[in-house]
């Protein structure tokens, strides 16, 4: 008698998204899949935290933008809660800084939506094994935004000239004289490779260091 091969343990998946068409697609593609399930689905990262405490899932796939709790804040509360949670990142979203903060605060792996459903299946695979899953055309928007080597200043800065605020503006928002501020925006610039400020928000938004709504 030929003995009766064990069925392969499947990957258990947490979906964490505020759009529930696009979680019950991404539950059908799952559940096509002979080695995954989908043990839970949540809109936001609070349930998704008491989501992992209750299933125990092998993978969260996670949306960047959602009420609340932001996915940038989930996974660094499922990591500073769980330990090594393996997080794959499913978003819209890929500018070069929100992918930098994302795999900064603990993520494991990086799809966009716009990709095919076939790259998320090769994803979450990936991360359940404990690799690290980022496309080359979302790796090099990491690679722009680490070009300009910004500190966490001058990204305030930045943020608060992309905001139109003047000098003296964002002197008194961030509670230092306006002498410091001229002085990080010419660090800005050089960084930049620009002239002025307006050039600096066109390169800085081309590179993805920064989004504007």
């Amino acid at each position: 008698m030929t003995p009766k091969t064990a069925p392969a343990k499947k990957i258990r998946i947490l979906l964490v998204d505020d759009h529930m068409v696009l979680r019950m697609g991404l539950m059908t593609a799952a559940g096509d899949e002979p080695d995954m399930e989908v043990v839970a689905d949540v809109d936001n990262g609070l349930e998704a935290i008491e989501a992992f405490r209750v299933h125990r899932p092998d993978i969260v796939v996670l949306d960047l933008r959602m009420p609340g709790m932001n996915g940038i804040e989930a996974i660094t509360a499922l990591r500073e809660q769980f330990g090594n949670v393996r997080i794959l990142v499913y978003s819209n979203f890929a500018k070069g800084e929100e992918v930098y903060m994302a795999l900064k605060a603990g993520a494991t792996g990086f799809v966009v939506k716009e990709m095919v459903v076939d790259r998320l299946l090769e994803a979450i695979r990936a991360v359940s094994r404990g690799e690290r899953y980022v496309p080359p055309e979302v790796a090099m928007r990491i690679g722009e935004r680490l070009l300009a080597q910004l500190t966490p200043r001058e990204m305030e800065v930045l943020q608060l000239v992309a905001k139109g605020c003047s000098n003296k503006e964002i002197a008194t928002a961030l509670h230092v004289v306006e002498g410091t501020i001229k002085i990080h925006v010419t660090n800005l610039l050089a960084k930049l490779g620009v002239s002025d400020r307006t050039q600096a928000l066109v390169m800085a938004v081309k590179r993805g260091i920064i989004q504007i709504e």
